[in-house]
């Protein structure tokens, strides 16, 4: 490696972690992009439907389309990429902040100012889901399966179940149709879809895939390959009715059952983690409460969109490019009434520019609603919503300039139904 001292380093090649490079770029600032896989673009790169841009690009993409737009303005950048590299190791003393790298070249350290994690997040698997049995071939994450049909073009089931109505469950339920394959049906243990609207009803209305709510997957059958699988009622706690099973013949049980921000870089420099969400806890300009190390993406929190994702990258990216040591004056954001999680926890009120951007999502389905920014029980923002559903994040724009605001102050999130 060439040059080991940058200003700013960014970890992960993904939509987050292009748009930070860029934005950190584009300020001045000398940068690193580190990726572990041979190509950058991330998830991306297998998503291959539409839906990607439509809001920063305001038309439909592909997946890759989406990625390429941004691979192609760091090709043009004097952004350093180095693929096929993993971080081993960070440490930070003071304002000094050294990664340890391996790829194909050994060992290196790089010195940096700054720091941007943009590591994504990985699938929960069906021992993180308590499903016993044997341990048989054909039980794949979603993501595993939308890979071997997009990436590797190979078909990996003929008759399957999907448990979990995640959003990439969904979509592979449409993709292994279209492939030939027979789902036999998508099953959710909560008593509502965990996905998007729009993907409920383009991905399993459309091909007339039938989505069973409050069901799970409790036992799987076969040796050397999956045979069969034993779905259960649940109940209010989701918990397996007794004497409700039934069993189901497939070749395999592909899993939607949830993301998880990947956060062991994070968790190894100490940064408290937010623990309703498993991401960083961060400020409006996404640093986390370590000095100088910056977050963004779904290494934060797990988004519904990648445009999102984007906007978050180039945010702290800009930010990381700006940063200059000082004291912060850290003010908490609380999740009031209905409110399941929102971000960012703190604000820095040394650093409040123009409007904050601010995402939550209900803690349940909701309908008509007013969504409530308190300062201290002083109003600041107010937004009515026809219906709210945890599945579907919310983006809000609070302008907190002139707000008289303290490190004691109570700054709240809230929701409650209102008449149409």
């Amino acid at each position: 490696m060439e040059n080991k001292k940058f200003d700013v380093a960014v970890i992960g090649g993904g939509p987050a972690g292009l748009a930070a490079a860029l934005a950190a770029e584009k300020q001045g600032a000398k940068v690193i992009l580190i990726e572990r896989e041979n190509s950058l673009g991330g998830i991306l790169k297998q998503c291959i439907h539409d839906g990607f841009g439509l809001i920063r690009f305001k038309k439909k993409m592909a997946g890759p389309e989406y990625a390429l737009s941004f691979i192609e303005e760091v090709e043009k950048s004097s952004v350093k990429v180095e693929l096929l590299t993993f971080v081993t190791k960070i440490t930070k003393t003071g304002s000094e902040i050294k990664v340890t790298v391996v790829n194909n070249q050994g060992i290196s350290s790089i010195e940096v100012k700054t720091l941007v994690l943009s590591t994504g997040c990985r699938e929960r698997t069906a021992r993180q889901v308590a499903i016993h049995g044997t341990r048989p071939a054909g039980v794949f994450t979603a993501g595993t399966a939308q890979y071997y049909t997009n990436i590797l073009g190979q078909l990996p089931t003929k008759k399957c179940i999907i448990l979990g109505s995640g959003d990439i469950g969904l979509i592979m339920a449409r993709r292994l149709t279209l492939e030939g394959a027979k789902v036999l049906g998508v099953y959710e243990a909560k008593s509502s879809p965990s996905g998007l609207r729009r993907n409920i009803s383009q991905c399993l209305y459309d091909f007339n895939i039938p989505l069973y709510t409050s069901h799970t997957v409790t036992r799987v059958f076969g040796q050397d390959r999956l045979t069969g699988v034993e779905i259960s009622k649940v109940d209010g706690k989701m918990q397996p009715i007794k004497g409700t099973e039934e069993l189901l013949e497939c070749d395999s049980l592909i899993l939607s059952v949830g993301l998880i921000p990947e956060n062991e870089l994070a968790e190894g420099l100490n940064i408290p983690l937010d623990s309703k969400i498993k991401g960083p806890i961060a400020d409006q300009n996404y640093m986390t409460m370590e000095q100088g190390i910056f977050t963004c993406g779904n290494a934060m929190h797990v988004n519904d969109l990648v445009d999102y994702v984007s906007e978050s990258g180039e945010a702290a990216g800009k930010a990381a490019a700006e940063y200059s040591k000082g004291r912060r004056k850290i003010a908490k954001v609380n999740c009031g009434e209905n409110i399941l999680y929102e971000v960012p926890q703190i604000l820095d009120l040394e650093n409040i520019k123009g409007e904050t951007v601010m995402f939550f999502r209900a803690d349940r389905d909701m309908g008509p609603s007013e969504l409530r920014v308190t300062v201290d029980g002083n109003e600041v923002f107010k937004k009515k919503y026809r219906a709210l559903r945890p599945p579907e994040m919310e983006r809000i724009q609070v302008d907190f300039q002139g707000v008289e605001i303290n490190e004691k102050s109570n700054i709240q999130l809230s929701l409650r139904e209102v008449k149409e």
